[in-house]
């Protein structure tokens, strides 16, 4: 199987899907690796340590011959440069990607009308055997860390407790909101740093993963029943939640240095847990680093991709900051996405088999439909009465 590695063309994504170190496996694996020239540069990997690594740097137009194309973003998740990659598909190729299938299905649709197959990365099941794919975990765990970092570099104030000759400085008080992968890593990177650290999240049996990290659990008498997925992601709940949810939250967030958002549904618009009431509640000089700004943001207030302010509050909205630290976050996402492939070439890929839970769960498109019922769904489609009958 002819397998090509695409340069990004979102602006400001400088990851690369495959990385050198993991040529080598998928060569042994059969495959035959293609990477378009300067693919890996934005992230520290040249074309010649491709080469090196036994794969062959073609152009941009040599790379829709391949069987398989891999990217960082594909499809939906690719922006304005889906619409030049789409008119390129031949039908048969098989693309893999982050691809953002349940807020834009209707790219996944036209790549199913040119007959692509098509494999959504964020949409691999969270079981144990396919721990080593999931791409949502290894870049949210680096944007945990990234987060708490820009909060500390552009707050008028320092994390850690200080007692010099002039006086003591007592510890930043960091409030996490959302105990996911991303949350987690805030905390503790928040902890190295010194501060002290509080961490709410809807989900109960996260408080012991919490104060395991040295952080205070804030609980609030809310009754939260089901709040989370079969798959461990939170749930979205009502708004009458919601309402009482910001009401005790408020005086939180009040006391709080810095606010570090990190609440996502996947495949929905963020939930507002900072209104603007609250954030001018908050001190002059203290800040919120909104996690969720590309999903709309946790915080009413927050402009994805700016910075700005409110009455001395600083709000921060990055969308996309895995992509700030392209070397390490390239490497996990090539674990990903070559132990993915791997499992596929295992699977018999090109044929597909839907008796396997990774490869039917991540299926969006094959043989000129889509085919995942969730994405059928957002897209206005009636449900197939069986994916094998496509």
């Amino acid at each position: 199987m002819k397998v090509a590695v695409a340069k990004e063309t979102y602006p400001g994504e400088r990851r690369v899907a495959i990385v050198p170190q993991t040529v080598a496996p998928l060569i042994k694996a059969g495959a035959q690796i293609f990477v378009e020239t300067q693919a890996g540069l934005a992230a520290g990997f040249s074309d010649d340590a491709y080469r090196a690594a036994g794969a062959e740097i073609v152009s941009h137009d040599e790379l829709f011959s391949a069987d398989c194309i891999l990217s960082v973003r594909a499809c939906g998740s690719n922006g304005d440069g889906w619409a030049s990659d789409r008119d390129r598909l031949r039908p048969g190729v098989i693309l893999i990607g982050i691809c953002d299938p349940l807020c834009e299905p209707q790219a996944c649709r036209e790549a199913a009308d040119r007959g692509a197959t098509l494999f959504a990365l964020e949409l691999v099941p969270r079981i144990t055997r396919a721990q080593s794919m999931d791409v949502l975990s290894s870049q949210a765990n680096i944007a945990g860390y990234r987060a708490v970092l820009l909060a500390a570099t552009n707050l008028p104030r320092i994390f850690p407790m200080m007692t010099t000759a002039a006086g003591t400085i007592t510890p930043a008080k960091v409030l996490i909101l959302g105990a996911g992968v991303a949350g987690l890593q805030a905390i503790a990177t928040a902890k190295r740093l010194g501060a002290q650290v509080l961490a709410y999240d809807v989900r109960p049996a996260v408080k012991e993963q919490v104060q395991s990290l040295g952080a205070k659990f804030v609980e609030l008498p809310l009754e939260t029943g089901s709040s989370e997925t079969a798959g461990g992601y939170a749930k979205a709940m009502g708004e009458e939640f919601y309402a009482r949810q910001r009401e005790l939250l408020g005086r939180v967030i009040a006391d709080s240095d810095v606010v570090v958002s990190t609440a996502v549904i996947p495949g929905q618009k963020a939930p507002v847990l900072v209104t603007s009431e609250m954030v001018k509640q908050m001190r002059p000089g203290s800040g919120i680093v909104d996690l969720a700004a590309e999903r709309g943001g946790n915080c009413e207030r927050t402009v994805p991709g700016e910075t700005g302010g409110v009455d001395g509050v600083t709000i921060l909205g990055p969308t996309n900051l895995p992509a700030e630290v392209p070397f390490h976050t390239s490497q996990l996402y090539a674990k990903n996405i070559s132990t993915f492939l791997m499992h596929l070439l295992k699977q018999g890929l090109p044929e597909v088999s839907l008796d396997d839970e990774i490869c039917r769960d991540t299926l969006v498109a094959r043989g000129g439909h889509l085919v995942h019922p969730k994405v059928r769904e957002r897209a206005g489609l009636a449900a197939l009465e069986s994916l094998a009958a496509t």
